[in-house]
């Protein structure tokens, strides 16, 4: 196993980080390699936005979820699916650009995550852990007001950095499941209801697969913060689907 993909395997979520800054050296590197990424045509259909002020780290934390270990990390970013920056652009060529569209911020929220997991990898090399934050999609109103997000400009993912504490190096990582449970050959495959059995064989500390299926079930798919980031998600839509840009 070489290097990159030992790192890839050994890699896990941070959330507990020492005092140790990172250094503007390491900083840089890491943003470097975001822009390092594939991205459709070329566009870098993404904008990073490096969260250095405290009291927006700290507003950060509590808008997704009242997680502190936000604002305790040295380094945040939040990547922006940006749809807007090519419209920009066009405009500027007196062009009369359509609308972005569905598909348009679906192909830049690729773009920004590509982007994202590079600088996951650059961090790990450099023994800088790293931990996303999925909950940036929440609370679209305060989101926009306080990273002064326009229209067509939507924040895919948030990514945190900082050294791990020796607890969280040592702590286990999640098991994953086996490629078969996984992979499809060429088509989609629906599982069968022993097959879906099978894959938590093992993962459920010790409960029937129905008890802890909905113990799982309650605390992420009918949580309060899932109802909110479909809410939110459902809020910028409507820049892609109602509203002009002027």
């Amino acid at each position: 196993m070489n290097e990159i993909i030992e790192s890839l395997y050994a890699r896990k979520s941070t959330r507990v980080f020492t005092e140790k800054d990172i250094s503007k050296e390491d900083r840089e590197m890491i943003l470097n390699a975001a822009l390092q990424a594939p991205t459709a045509g070329c566009q870098i259909l993404y904008t990073i936005l490096n969260i250095t002020d405290q009291e927006k780290k700290e507003k950060l934390a509590e808008l997704c979820d009242h997680q502190a270990f936000i604002a305790k990390a040295k380094m945040a970013l939040v990547f922006c699916a940006d749809c807007r920056k090519w419209f920009s652009f066009y405009k500027e060529a007196g062009l009369d650009p359509r609308k972005p569209g569905a598909g348009d911020l679906l192909l830049a929220v690729e773009d920004a995550v590509i982007a994202a997991q590079n600088t996951v990898t650059a961090a790990e090399s450099l023994g800088i852990g790293s931990c996303y934050i999925g909950d940036v999609m929440e609370n679209a109103e305060d989101m926009k007001e306080l990273l002064g997000l326009p229209a067509y400009v939507y924040p895919a993912c948030m990514l945190v950095f900082g050294y791990p504490t020796d607890q969280q190096k040592d702590r286990k990582k999640p098991e994953r499941f086996a490629l078969s449970d996984i992979v499809c050959e060429n088509v989609y495959q629906d599982k069968s209801g022993q097959a879906i059995r099978s894959m938590f064989d093992g993962r459920t500390g010790g409960k029937d697969y129905d008890e802890w299926m909905e113990a799982f079930w309650k605390r992420k798919y009918e949580s309060d913060f899932a109802i909110e980031m479909n809410r939110s998600m459902e809020e910028y839509l409507k820049d892609f689907l109602t509203v002009s840009v002027r």
